[in-house]
């Protein structure tokens, strides 16, 4: 049984649904103040919208493209107790049924960066039980320049993005096949796994930094980055790997949790970004599809079902479950048993 002393998952990530009115509305039912959202229309097509409170409200980036941070004043323009807030921007509130993916930080602080290179100002907010931050700094242009990312654990994947320059949102995942350390992978892309030196600068994350090399769009000199951050815990996330079976009695993956989030990517070969969640059908086999790589509306093909352990798949499709392909996942979810012994449920 997968203990954990996150005994209510939703208190540090939730999804929430709505439909958008055009004009201005406050969404709540979140269940926190949100530091992060992911906000993405379902019926019709429409960018991912990103905006977190490190940056500040109205500024967005959108993991479809590659774009430098782009500002949109009617875009989310509030972070409330209990949601957020959206304006008449219609990426995040046009007459559509929406989804937004909601994550809690928390704690704030500033200092500067070392390793390689000239310190440059950064701030951060964490939340240390969910192993979740999010960070905010300036390159220097230099070889291994250390960024703290404040989890106080060694970080499973980090979503990095330049903020100044176009660039596309790159993936560091610590199953990412044979040397993560010199892999990555394109957020925008549908491309497999890449390999460059200067990303990562050849050094593997610690409890207490990531690293960047000289590559322009990881740490341009005097460039704004920003990173999410994520380390594994057990009974509530898990950043792991897979390789299909190509059959429709498919590969069952444990995770130890109901997953309420699912982000899919095969690495081996080209396919999309495949991202699921608890909440937009909300019952097995009705896992809906979403794309980060794409603006294209929710899909009703069917590929895995949601399980109180894990996820298991239930189709031949190779973004998800071709025969010897090499996939990477990160779940968040509800766990098993919490230490306060109470069981969560099949879907």
């Amino acid at each position: 049984m997968a203990y954990t002393t996150i005994n209510k998952s939703t208190d540090y990530f939730n999804t929430k649904l709505y439909t958008g009115n055009a004009g201005t509305q406050s969404i709540t039912g979140v269940g926190f103040q949100p530091d992060w959202v992911w906000i993405k229309r379902r019926n019709t097509t429409g960018g991912n919208m990103l905006t977190d409170s490190i940056r500040g409200v109205t500024k967005t980036i959108i993991t479809n493209e590659n774009t430098a941070e782009q500002t949109f004043a009617n875009g989310l323009t509030a972070f409330g107790t209990d949601g957020f807030t959206v304006g008449s921007e219609g990426g995040f509130n046009s007459s559509n049924t929406i989804v937004s993916w909601n994550w809690k930080a928390g704690t704030t602080g500033s200092g500067t960066t070392s390793g390689g290179g000239t310190g440059k100002a950064y701030s951060y907010s964490v939340n240390t039980t969910a192993g979740f931050s999010i960070v905010k700094w300036i390159g220097n242009g230099s070889a291994g320049h250390a960024i703290p990312h404040h989890l106080g654990a060694v970080p499973s994947m980090i979503i990095l993005k330049t903020l100044d320059q176009v660039g596309d949102s790159l993936v560091y995942h610590h199953k990412n096949t044979s040397d993560p350390k010199t892999e990555f992978l394109r957020l925008k892309s549908d491309a497999a796994t890449q390999d460059e030196a200067a990303i990562w600068n050849d050094t593997a994350p610690t409890a207490d930094y990531f690293y960047t090399g000289t590559e322009s769009t990881v740490n341009g000199n005097n460039n704004n980055f920003i990173a999410y951050c994520f380390a594994e815990k057990t009974g509530y996330s898990k950043f792991g790997s897979y390789e299909g079976n190509g059959n429709a009695d498919g590969v069952f993956v444990y995770t130890g949790f109901k997953p309420a989030f699912l982000l899919i990517k095969r690495t081996d070969t080209t396919k999309n970004w495949f991202l699921h969640d608890n909440k937009r059908l909300g019952y097995n086999p009705k896992n809906e599809y979403l794309h980060p790589n794409l603006s294209a509306a929710e899909t009703t093909s069917t590929e895995v079902d949601i399980l109180s352990n894990g996820f298991k798949f239930n189709s031949t499709g190779s973004g998800h479950n071709g025969s010897g392909g090499t996939y990477i996942y990160m779940a968040i979810g509800q766990s098993l048993t919490g230490s306060n012994n109470v069981p969560c449920t099949a879907r």
